[in-house]
């Protein structure tokens, strides 16, 4: 293996939603084999007809894809070491499964559901760790199965399985690159199915089989797989072949410790694509969990570019990562206030020409759809949301005319005398000629000073009627990006309808 070139993979199941924890393994095996310029690859472990789900590749691979993770290999781009869809490889499996047949690493097993069970209720009640029971363990295998009555059952066609002949009295070892090294004894190990009897194989033998096949130089995944080492190591020892080097990342975990699951929170990535977050904060905040720069380092913010160049296993911890969701509202917001007005604005386009087909135009769509006006917006209001498509629904007066007024607002800063004032005062804004921030508060403030009053007696009146809220960012900066017309416009509409208690 010295010398090679790395290859890693990330192998889902294609039973549904991509999880975060799955989006980390791929991060993570994307990240090392970029860092050493090598290949990163998706292999679709569908082994288990019943439990696959329409489209979820497609939708696993355009996950990924939307994060960032693009594959070199895949089953959608192709490539030397294909098929990448295990369903596709069947043949491969049996040729590999005869093999340890003859060697003697494998046997048939015709042992009923029933059987197995019984079996392992009764090593339950005796307090013993549940294994198969060796039944059909020919006698040339060191089992007491004679042959014939092996013979007798393939030739009446009898369903079987072929399970792998753990061998006795041994040490299986390896080097974890996370966590050192680890050893397990035989006797824990059961013989595992290596070919069910509906003639697919298991997820170990396939992975392993393919594994080698596709020349992977390292397998990244998650520590729930550590159990399956074993069985995984002694069949890399059957077929003669170098292993390639393993690291089992730690478990994601719920704010309690306990393991990350649907009962207590979102864990699809889709979940999180849907509440607005996007590929940015959700790869950055995957990265960090379990990985981190090293001492002295305070960077919490990483594009994809800076991951691959810093990223290495050495860095990734043996302890369970808590998987925070503040932390990523945080990191969220940061790329917010980061990320350039023109990309900002090309994304929040789509949400705006959407939004338009479910309410009344106000502005005209050449307006919404302008970029230097949606530049204006996204510069004001920044600093003010968590999220891009907040842009349109926290700041929709922007775009849309109020179809309310915030009733507590207007009961605490509404009085007999504000429509007066508001209608006067639309009169001296109609008039000026610079309707900037700086003006519109230079002429606020003189229009009340001689009447004896305070900004606030207009400000917050002004602010209802021109959004419909009483929230939001610098009403002078708001009325200037609105624009003189706008502002008058929904001034005259708005004393009028708050008059009618609208």
């Amino acid at each position: 293996m010295a010398g090679q070139r790395v290859r890693t993979r990330f192998a889902p199941s294609p039973t549904g939603y991509l999880h975060v924890g799955g989006l980390r393994t791929a991060l993570y095996n994307y990240l090392f084999a970029k860092r050493m310029n090598g290949d990163f690859v998706i292999r679709i472990e569908d082994t288990d007809q019943s439990r696959k789900v329409e489209d979820a590749e497609k939708n696993l691979i355009g996950t990924l894809e939307w994060a960032g993770i693009i594959p070199d290999e895949s089953p959608v781009h192709g490539g030397n070491y294909g098929p990448y869809v295990q369903s596709q490889r069947l043949s491969i499996y049996r040729d590999y499964c005869n093999q340890l047949l003859e060697d003697k690493n494998a046997y048939y097993c015709f042992s009923t559901s029933e059987e197995l069970e019984e079996n392992r209720q009764l090593q339950l009640k005796q307090g013993l760790q549940p294994k198969y029971n060796r039944k059909w363990l020919p006698e040339d295998m060191g089992g007491s199965m004679p042959e014939s009555e092996i013979r007798k059952k393939l030739d009446e066609g009898a369903p079987y399985v072929v399970r792998m002949k753990v061998p006795d009295y041994v040490s299986v070892w390896f080097e974890d690159i996370i966590r050192g090294p680890i050893e397990f004894d035989s006797s824990t190990i059961d013989d595992q199915v290596l070919m069910k009897s509906d003639g697919f194989p298991t997820y170990h033998f396939a992975s392993v089989i393919d594994d080698h096949l596709m020349e992977f130089t390292h397998i990244i995944r998650g520590e729930e797989w550590l159990p399956s080492m074993p069985k995984h190591l002694l069949l890399y020892e059957f077929f003669g072949w170098e292993p390639p080097k393993f690291a089992h990342l730690p478990l994601l975990l719920n704010p309690d410790r306990s393991k990350l699951s649907k009962r207590q929170g979102d864990v699809a990535v889709e979940d999180y694509m849907r509440k607005g977050f996007s590929n940015d904060a959700i790869v950055n905040f995957v990265a960090l969990l379990g990985w981190n720069e090293g001492e002295g380092s305070e960077q919490e913010v990483f594009s994809m570019n800076e991951l691959i160049q810093k990223f290495s296993l050495e860095r990734v911890g043996r302890a369970g990562a808590v998987f925070n969701v503040e932390k990523l509202t945080w990191l969220e917001k940061q790329y917010i206030k980061s990320r350039p007005v023109e990309k900002i604005v090309s994304n929040i386009k789509p949400l705006l020409l959407e939004e338009l087909k479910q309410r009344p135009v106000e502005m005209p769509v050449d307006r919404i759809s302008s970029d230097a006006y949606l530049g204006k917006v996204v510069d004001l209001m920044r600093e003010r949301v968590n999220f891009e498509n907040e842009f349109v629904t926290f700041s929709s007066y922007f775009f849309f005319e109020p179809d309310s007024y915030e009733q507590e607002a207007v009961q605490k800063r509404w009085t007999p005398e504000t429509p007066g004032l508001i209608s006067e005062f639309a009169t001296v804004l109609e008039a000026a000629d610079d309707f900037t921030a700086e003006a519109i508060e230079s002429a606020l403030k003189a229009f009340v000073a001689p009447k004896g009053l305070k900004p606030a007696v207009l400000i917050h009146p002004l602010r209802i009627v021109t959004s419909g809220v009483s929230f939001g960012p610098s009403l002078y900066h708001m009325l200037e990006v609105l624009g003189k017309e706008t502002v008058l416009r929904r001034i005259a509409r708005g004393v009028e309808r708050i008059g009618q208690g609208a």
